[in-house]
């Protein structure tokens, strides 16, 4: 058995994160489409261009290691959507299916701030720079996606499954 390494961890946590961006991929626009808010139709519709791009920067990163881009099944993304198919047959017409949304959408930005996050600390140990700096706009990316869903939850969504209820 090879030796396991912090390369050998990095390169299989980046294949767990391509896997997991290419399910939310897929995901994203059954989201949107089960959404009822135009505001979260239009924020999911944004985050699925923009994980086109940090799928497009983890194939860089295959590239510099001289890798092939290839998944590694994340169970965790995979419990995380599976919640949001479960909220969106079970809320389906209900005033708090798009909070129920929201939560399921801002645990996926969490799971990959941490992805990135700690992707980004193991390229800088490793003297990976150029792949630190593009895991470093994704995650800048990934914040800020989960901040703006943080204020379409305060501004209208939240408020709107309570005031239903």
């Amino acid at each position: 058995m090879a030796e396991k390494t912090l390369d050998t961890l990095f390169h299989d946590t980046l294949r767990d994160i391509y896997y997991a961006e290419r399910k939310i991929l897929s995901t994203l626009p059954k989201m949107a489409r089960a959404a009822q808010d135009q505001n979260l139709k239009a924020a999911f519709k944004t985050h699925h261009e923009e994980t086109e791009g940090h799928i497009e920067r983890l194939q860089l990163i295959f590239e510099m290691l001289g890798k092939n881009p290839r998944g590694k099944t994340c169970a965790a993304i995979e419990g995380i959507v599976e919640e949001g198919a479960e909220i969106i047959e079970e809320y389906k017409g209900s005033p708090a299916l798009d909070a129920g949304l929201l939560a399921v959408a801002q645990a996926v930005e969490h799971y990959e701030i941490t992805r990135y996050g700690t992707l980004r600390a193991w390229a800088k140990q490793l003297g990976m720079n150029d792949a630190a700096d593009l895991l470093s706009k994704t995650l800048d990316e990934e914040s800020a996606t989960d901040e703006a869903l943080t204020a379409l939850a305060g501004d209208a969504v939240n408020a709107a499954a309570q005031k239903a209820a």
